[in-house]
């Protein structure tokens, strides 16, 4: 749907009444049940969050996306302030024989890692990479920096952009080469510190999921096939997309034990005055969140936005009618955009006049706003205005008199049923299985399993080998926290073994 004025025949008054009936029928081209893939790509440019540009899987991310990884930053910084991290910005560049340092690590990444080798027209000395993680650019200044137990803990977090240029089938927020995060880098003295802060920041990725995306999500570990490389262990929350299938990583909250601390020489003097290694987290999210929060609640007219992450939560529209007091009636619209301001709602008005109210209904529809407003001459006389929800498209009158705290419980209501709604969707997906047989029939049915497994890296390789596809091969999403019952002699789904845990497992983005 073009928004700029004259596409499509929306720019006219007068006799153009026809054509901009017309505009406000087109819509979305795809629908989500039937073509998810084009419909998310349609979604993501009409909308107005992102604009293609011309390198492959890279975005222009426009002011409805960037405002949204706002209010999702404004709430995470002062979390992790709470938490006493302070704020650092390290280089995007890294010298060759730094990244090398660590072999575990930079094989991870060795394939995604994007090279700058000229200056103008000269070859640069030595090629110097762009930073796909932080781990290497940091860990040599924790080195100087720390000497003793006096300097420990150490936490810094940084809000930046990284780059990861190798794969196939880039797609906007999900898959890019260049996106935006906050990564975290902790140091503590003892195992224990670092055990507990893993899990306080995963607490906060699945509060910015669930409390602000809507989006459910699993808290669990990785295997260690899934672990980050050169770490000891990984968390993550764990999000699934009913329409496709597939299991999404939300966020990862890893620790990393002593093993850079080892390849960096990171260590202290202890109380007792011995030199002992440190112990190492690194967490992050990205503006992938955006991505698995589009895809959970959009529908066929586009996005749906939750209140808390809605740039505007409340867009208010006149609906002048033939000879209607139209003075009064934007009176009217000003003054509710202004009592819902006052009151820390994030409302505005759509006053352009070169737009019919039908056009706008559905351009608001598009962008995902919460609540729509429309105020007539008919509502003028009650002393009411008629809300529209975008969740549901409920339509209710209510005096104008109780507006703010009606809009309140409306936002509070459509938070809460977007999150309850995406729950029951996934929640209807879970396969509980306990047999390989069982196993494909569900990976098939795009189904989340979860399966009984011994918890050995050579049987999930086995499991990868023998699904691999055209749609990707199954693997662990996590084994989550909150484990099921496993009941004595109950064996592993895939190797027959007796199974120590019950895992998720699936094709994932």
């Amino acid at each position: 749907m073009s928004t700029k004025k004259g596409g499509g025949g929306a720019g006219g008054g007068g006799k153009k009444k026809k054509e901009v009936k017309k505009e406000t029928k087109l819509g979305m081209a795809y629908k989500k049940d039937d073509n998810f893939g084009e419909w998310y790509s349609e979604v993501v440019v009409n909308s107005e969050m992102i604009e293609y540009y011309d390198i492959s899987g890279c975005y222009i991310l426009r002011p409805w996306a960037m405002e949204i990884w706002e209010l999702l930053k404004e709430f995470f910084d002062a979390e992790i302030k709470k938490l006493k991290l302070k704020p650092y910005y390290f280089p995007l560049f890294v010298t060759e024989n730094v990244l090398q340092k660590e072999k575990d690590h930079i094989e991870g990444f060795a394939p995604e890692v994007a090279w700058v080798t000229k200056s103008g027209k000269s070859d640069l000395e030595a090629p110097i990479a762009i930073r796909p993680t932080s781990e290497t650019v940091m860990y040599p200044y924790f080195s100087k920096w720390i000497r003793s137990h006096r300097d420990l803990p150490l936490k810094c977090n940084q809000w930046c952009n990284v780059v990861r240029w190798e794969f196939s089938n880039p797609t906007p927020f999900i898959r890019s080469r260049e996106f935006l995060w906050q990564e975290g880098h902790t140091v503590f003295a003892t195992k224990e510190e670092a055990d507990e802060e893993v899990l306080q920041i995963l607490e906060l990725y699945r509060r910015i999921y669930e409390e602000f995306l809507a989006v459910p999500v699993s808290k669990g570990r990785k295997s260690e096939m899934e672990k980050f490389a050169g770490g000891l262990y990984t968390t993550s929350v764990e999000a699934f997309i009913p329409n496709t299938g597939r299991g999404i990583q939300g966020a990862t909250s890893h620790c990393l034990g002593q093993n850079f601390a080892k390849m960096f020489d990171i260590t202290f003097e202890n109380e007792k005055g011995e030199r002992s290694m440190v112990w190492q987290n690194s967490w992050a999210y990205t503006t992938r969140s955006i991505g698995v929060m589009i895809m959970t609640h959009g529908d066929d007219k586009g996005l749906v936005l939750p209140p808390k992450v809605a740039p505007i939560q409340v867009i208010v529209i006149p609906v002048p009618f033939k000879d209607a007091d139209t003075t009064a009636i934007k009176g009217a619209c000003e003054s509710a955009v202004y009592s819902l301001n006052q009151a820390g709602i994030r409302a505005d008005l759509d006053a352009r006049e070169n737009y019919s109210p039908g056009w706008k209904y559905s351009q608001w529809e598009m962008k995902g706003v919460p609540l729509r407003i429309e105020i007539g001459p008919k509502d003028l006389a009650n002393k009411q205005v008629r809300i529209v929800r975008r969740d549901n498209g409920t339509k209710v009158d209510i005096p104008s008199a109780d507006l703010v705290e009606q809009v309140r419980m409306l936002l509070d209501g459509i938070q809460a049923n977007l999150l309850e709604t995406a729950k029951q969707k996934r929640d209807a997906c879970i396969a509980p299985i306990n047999t390989w047989d069982e196993f494909t029939a569900a990976l098939n049915e795009k189904k989340l399993i979860l399966a009984p497994w011994c918890d050995e890296e050579e049987v999930e390789k086995d499991v990868k080998a023998r699904t691999k596809g055209d749609l990707g091969a199954a693997k662990t999403l996590c084994t989550p926290f909150d484990q099921p019952d496993l009941p004595s002699g109950t064996v592993c789904f895939a190797s027959g073994k007796p199974a120590t845990t019950w895992s998720f497992w699936g094709r994932s983005y």
